[in-house]
């Protein structure tokens, strides 16, 4: 149950507000005036709160200030006469949640008070989850509420303890190597090394050497012995990333590595045991690459005895915000700028934004724009990323399975949300149910698409 505070000078707004609330289910405290809400306010926590914007003792925009300083975290919805429009404006650029225009229907309330509400629990849920890992690992870059991450989160904790092999599949950017960090970090050989290395960046007549090692005189140029990543790695862990590139010939050496645990230098007379545990990455789809004869089946086995698939960042919008708002934070700090924040307009930009260079481009995305900005706030022209219209979406030449997928499932939804529309002469409610979706989620799909009651057949 969700704890509302509503402010208001006007006896009937106050009830019909307290009324419709309560019938949601959340529980409401009411105040007459400014001063008596910030009493409450201070007395007690509330999730919410919803105040008029013109008030007799203190105006809306002084009763906003005073919530801020009580609580920063806390969503306040302001709520103003259609003449006020610009007093607002002005309280969104305040720190103020969002408006509410008088007069308005409940619907309209429902649906903004359940999305504050949501914001408000996924910034609790993502703060409880990066204190709980930077305690665990020791470090808090992994961040994300959504119910994706958290089943990530959960299977990382689940398989960290054991000495199985890790199989971590993703897009470019998506995160991979903080993953294998974490299964490094939580697992009984945290205080062994943890060794990375990338086989896409290294020419496979040299990964073979960087891996397992080298003796005196084994080729030209070896005039020293060589110690591989294996060796470096003993007790601890080795991060195989991009292990969809290496070349076949190493992926019978990794094979063996992983069925007798012993290793060979190049130039070596005998094989030694050795102690790692294999944690390996890939954007490429192993199964099209064994049915090309391009990676070995056996050795697909071997690695994914646990497979993780992080999911691309358009999959989990939830946490587009938060981590937004975490590499402002962390990009402030490293430049010694005052902390900036996201407009609502450049919120929302990003929340529409495609992101096919996942947390990567999202993070390259928050540095220039922590760079561009002079003031304390990141406007979409700081950004620099545009969402093109449905109108304007068409597919690029050579466009990859993953982009032609998102492009139809974008396509289909957007078809079938304006057919059941009209089915149902534009009722949300009935639409909703009978697409077998939240009213929210609705909502929402039509802003993300841009379905308006011109492009139906029902009207306004």
């Amino acid at each position: 149950m969700s704890s509302i505070l509503v402010i208001d000078d006007k006896d009937s707004m106050r009830d019909m507000l307290a009324q419709t609330l309560a019938s949601e289910g959340h529980q409401v405290d009411t105040a007459p005036d400014g001063k008596a809400g910030l009493e409450l306010a201070r007395r007690r926590p509330f999730d919410l709160t919803l105040t008029d914007l013109r008030m007799p003792d203190l105006d809306g925009l002084e009763v906003l200030r005073s919530l801020r300083e009580i609580d920063s975290e806390m969503p306040v919805i302001v709520m103003t006469a259609y003449g006020s429009i610009e007093e607002a404006v002005e309280a969104m650029r305040r720190g103020a949640y969002d408006f509410l225009t008088k007069p308005f229907d409940s619907e309209r309330l429902n649906v903004l008070v359940q999305k504050a509400l949501e914001a408000r629990r996924m910034q609790a849920e993502n703060l409880c989850l990066r204190e709980e890992l930077a305690h665990n690992l020791g470090f808090s870059d992994i961040v994300g509420a959504s119910e994706k991450m958290k089943e990530v989160f959960r299977l990382i904790q689940k398989v960290a303890s054991s000495d199985t092999s890790v199989l971590i599949l993703g897009e470019s950017g998506a995160g991979k190597e903080l993953f294998a960090r974490a299964v490094h970090s939580l697992s009984p050989r945290r205080n062994k090394p943890y060794v990375p290395i990338n086989c896409a960046a290294i020419p496979h007549e040299l990964l073979e050497n960087e891996l397992f090692g080298s003796e005196k005189g084994a080729f030209t140029g070896a005039v020293t012995r060589k110690i591989g990543k294996f060796e470096i790695a003993e007790g601890g862990t080795i991060f195989l990333d991009e292990i969809g590139d290496m070349d076949l010939s190493l992926q019978a050496k990794l094979l063996r590595v992983l069925q007798d645990r012993t290793i060979e230098r190049l130039g070596g007379a005998r094989p030694f045991k050795v102690d790692v545990r294999v944690v390996a990455a890939t954007n490429r789809d192993l199964s099209e690459a064994i049915a090309h004869k391009r990676f070995r089946e056996d050795l697909f086995y071997r690695l994914s005895v646990f497979p993780i698939n992080i999911p691309p960042l358009r999959d989990r919008g939830d946490d587009i915000r938060p981590l937004a708002e975490h590499f402002i934070d962390k990009f402030c700090k490293e430049m010694k700028k005052p902390v900036k924040q996201l407009t609502r307009e450049a919120q929302t930009l990003l929340e529409r934004y495609h992101w096919p260079g996942n947390v990567r481009e999202l993070e390259n995305t928050i540095e220039r724009a922590v760079i561009l900005a002079e003031s304390k706030k990141i406007t979409p022209q700081q950004l620099a990323i545009r969402v093109s219209t449905p109108e304007e979406i068409h597919l690029r030449e050579g466009a990859g399975l993953k982009e032609v997928g998102a492009h139809a499932q974008m396509t289909a939804e957007r078809s079938a949300i304006i057919r059941v529309l009209n089915q149902v002469r534009g009722n949300k409610r009935k639409c909703a149910k009978i697409l077998q979706i939240d009213y929210t989620t609705l909502f929402d799909k039509m802003k993300k698409y841009e379905i308006t009651a011109e492009q139906t057949h029902y009207g306004a």
